[in-house]
């Protein structure tokens, strides 16, 4: 059960970190965002990096062994690494129409996953 609440934890807050460091590059499309300066852009993703936190931190917390948890650090962070990925893969193929997911992407991502089989080897 820890297992599963830190994935979900780890998932949303890759979500919430996509958004922030790139979802101003499709955000700059829309009038209302269009004219921020850069510092502007950067306390928005600030904003939205805080809530990203909100959940990393305790996605960390539950699921690390050393708090009972079933993941040591190695293991969270090539899960969170993995996760990563995912988030960033889905957001880019649905917000960056332009983007293409192409086969040397993909085995780069085969290579990640096969980290997370080593790392997870006793």
């Amino acid at each position: 059960m820890k297992a599963t609440y830190t994935i979900l934890l780890l998932i949303m807050s890759n979500i919430f970190m996509t958004f922030a460091w790139y979802g101003h590059l499709k955000f700059k499309e829309y009038n209302w965002f269009s004219n921020w300066s850069l510092f502007k852009v950067i306390l928005f993703s600030w904003l939205i990096a805080f809530f990203e936190y909100m959940v990393m931190v305790p996605a960390n917390k539950i699921g690390f062994e050393g708090n009972g948890g079933p993941f040591s650090l190695w293991q969270l962070k090539v899960i969170q690494e993995v996760v990563t990925l995912v988030v960033f893969t889905g957001f880019t193929l649905l917000m960056f129409k332009g983007e293409v997911l192409r086969t040397n992407h993909v085995i780069g991502f085969v290579f990640l996953v096969l980290a997370v089989y080593f790392i997870f080897k006793k």
